[in-house]
């Protein structure tokens, strides 16, 4: 049972990524993966990320881009939570929309750097991300074909527990 859902999940997340990938301009793709951290308890995490054509924030130094995302966090045996409600051993699937901010900027040293805030609907419940909604927060750095961010993954308080998943990534990046 639990393989046909991995199966499912992973058809799901596949499904998921074609959708990202309208036929618009400048349209740049990331294939992410790191660690993530619920407190000290390590673990994998994927994701797949579109990152559409920047517009101007009218007379602002700043960028916009909305940005769609796709990922997974691998779940964790924490003996602590075997018996809580909420475990840490489920796999948790989520989809996120949102925008990426960056400095307008064309030649500043600063311009790869960027801020990407996401609104979230994931799989399961856990002791990281206990409610379906969840806000995704990336700080991260973008060269032409690659990228490395610090993103967390948490409910802001909606709902307890609230621990979340703070993660390292690096990804590879094509342009579309």
């Amino acid at each position: 049972m639990r393989s046909h859902t991995r199966s499912l999940k992973l058809t799901l997340l596949a499904l998921l990524s074609v959708t990202t990938l309208p036929a618009v301009a400048s349209t740049r793709i990331e294939v992410q993966a790191g660690r993530s951290y619920m407190d000290t308890h390590g673990t994998n995490a994927a994701f797949i990320e579109s990152v559409f054509a920047e517009h101007p924030l009218g007379d602002s130094r700043f960028t916009l881009s909305p940005d769609i995302t796709a990922g997974w966090v691998e779940g964790r045996d924490v003996v602590r939570y075997r018996d809580s409600r909420y475990t840490t051993g489920d796999d948790v699937w989520l989809v996120a929309a949102g925008a990426r901010l960056r400095f307008r900027d064309a030649n500043a040293w600063y311009r790869p750097l960027f801020f990407s805030f996401q609104p979230a609907y994931h799989s399961g419940r856990t002791q990281a991300l206990s409610s379906s909604y969840e806000f995704v927060s990336t700080l991260g750095w973008e060269m032409k074909h690659w990228s490395v961010e610090i993103r967390h993954i948490s409910n802001g308080g909606i709902h307890e527990p609230n621990r979340g998943e703070t993660m390292a990534l690096v990804g590879i990046a094509f342009n579309i």
